[in-house]
């Protein structure tokens, strides 16, 4: 959404689809993982597109990434699909240095959100890309280069009618899927529990994933790693439910 990784970002988000997205009516249709939404970019955010955005922004290729070069080294890669204002993601990253964490957030805000914790907390092991995660994995990623992908909190989309245009689906799960390693996990997080119930389904219908959980009821306790954000903590001290999925990437046949 913004011109290049060098260039500060404007006062508001832009209001088209981002660079290289089609605005035939038919690709319309398709699932995307985002939607766009309001927000200003704060002084400080337009600051960390300056300073932060040229070594932690990458462009968006219709190319294969090379994650190496990238990153500047060799490490487990995880993938990460909307990230919000970044708080959990720079959380995970300091938390483990050794993994390389590949962010997927079209949103101005939150991106400038991102690039400046990465400044304050000195973060090393983020980059980020934004644009629509599903022609990152359609273009940039080659099959078998992840090790894991975190989707925490996609949008509901609360009423059965706009169900259809959830992200958690089987498509894009196959997507997924051919991304990761054998071993490899996906772990989603959702607050709304009918959509938990929709995740744990499709997941369960993928035949090369496999879930981690030894519940009865299918969900993962929470991962060391993924923090409680305020809003999850907010809505926990009002009785509201979280339901982690995890599963992991099994041999093909």
């Amino acid at each position: 959404m913004i011109e290049s990784p060098t260039t500060n970002p404007p006062s508001n988000p832009p209001s088209n689809p981002p660079e290289g997205a089609s605005p035939d009516p038919a690709r319309r249709r398709t699932i995307r993982s985002f939607v766009l939404r309001t927000g200003r970019t704060t002084a400080g955010q337009a600051r960390a597109f300056a300073d932060a955005g040229p070594k932690f922004l990458l462009p968006y290729s219709a190319a294969p990434l090379d994650v190496e070069a990238a990153f500047g080294r060799a490490a487990p890669t995880i993938l990460e699909i909307g990230f919000g204002m970044g708080e959990a993601t720079a959380q995970i990253a300091a938390l483990l240095p050794e993994k390389n964490f590949l962010c997927c957030e079209v949103h101005t805000p939150g991106v400038g959100a991102l690039l400046k914790r990465i400044g304050e907390q000195g973060l090393e092991n983020i980059r980020i890309l934004q644009h629509d995660a599903v022609q990152v994995l359609d273009h940039m990623l080659a099959p078998g280069s992840l090790d894991g992908v975190h989707i925490f909190f996609p949008d509901p989309w609360h009423k059965k009618k706009h169900n259809k245009r959830r992200l958690i689906q089987g498509p894009l799960v196959a997507k997924l899927v051919s991304r990761l390693k054998p071993g490899g996990y996906l772990h989603c997080a959702t607050d709304w529990q009918p959509y938990a119930e929709q995740i744990l389904e499709v997941l369960q219908a993928e035949p090369l994933l496999k879930n981690t959980a030894d519940s009865a009821d299918g969900y993962a306790a929470k991962p060391d790693y993924r923090p409680l954000t305020k809003f999850e903590n907010r809505g926990i001290k009002l009785g509201h439910g979280v339901w982690d999925v995890v599963f992991t990437r099994v041999q093909a046949p």
